[in-house]
């Protein structure tokens, strides 16, 4: 779809681009930071494992951006009974989120009016949107908990639909149990984010000339 190809992490590498993609890929994962920065200054309400971060925020001794790479970083060796390997991308994201994040709260304000923070809540989930497109079009591998829900499905058989809700619910539901900020933007995230990273994907997906299906061997020159 949009033009995405299934990478080894070695191809991802080799595929081409590199240094449009390098770029694009950190962008992404700044915007992306950036934005949950901005949902949490709404205190309106934040994405599912937002709302687990945040909750495990009350408990360490760390920033929230510090607590984003420690999930991140527990997510990512799930990865290992699962036999999934992470792409370049999948470690970046695990390691620059969390720093964007922290740049985000150090220097936007808190809004104090309803108003301003609604429209905080509505611009950080259409910026986390267009970073979603924007780190997944670099195809340098997918988020670590993007890799934890396709790896489930492919070893469970199940359907990815049900394990994406069913693992989002249960991290939601913990950390809501610990603090984290449930409301209007958890609702408006869930239902907006999906449709909105599908729209700005067709303009971000860098093109690959020279992917190959796994085990093709490279052509002999003429």
């Amino acid at each position: 779809m949009h033009g995405l190809a299934n990478l080894s992490p070695r191809q991802q590498l080799l595929a081409g681009n590199l240094p449009r993609r390098l770029l694009q890929l950190a962008l992404g994962l700044f915007l992306y930071g950036f934005s949950i920065a901005m949902l949490v200054q709404a205190h309106l309400g934040l994405g599912p494992w937002s709302v687990l971060e945040q909750g495990l925020l009350r408990l360490l001794p760390l920033s929230f951006g510090q607590v984003v790479v420690l999930v991140g970083a527990v997510v990512l060796l799930l990865w290992i009974p699962l036999r999934q390997w992470p792409g370049l991308g999948t470690v970046a994201n695990v390691l620059a989120v969390g720093p964007a994040l922290d740049f985000g709260l150090w220097v936007l304000p808190e809004p104090e009016s309803l108003g301003m923070r609604i429209a905080f809540m509505v611009a950080g989930v259409v910026l986390n949107g267009v970073a979603t497109a924007v780190y997944i079009g670099s195809q340098l591998g997918p988020g670590p908990r993007d890799g934890l829900m396709t790896g489930l499905a492919a070893r469970t058989g199940r359907s990815l639909r049900l394990l994406r809700t069913g693992i989002e619910v249960t991290v939601l539901a913990i950390g809501f149990v610990l603090g984290g900020t449930v409301g209007v933007g958890t609702v408006l995230y869930a239902l907006g984010i999906g449709p909105l990273a599908q729209f700005f994907l067709r303009w971000v997906v860098v093109p690959l000339p020279d992917v190959r299906p796994l085990g093709e061997p490279e052509p002999t020159p003429s």
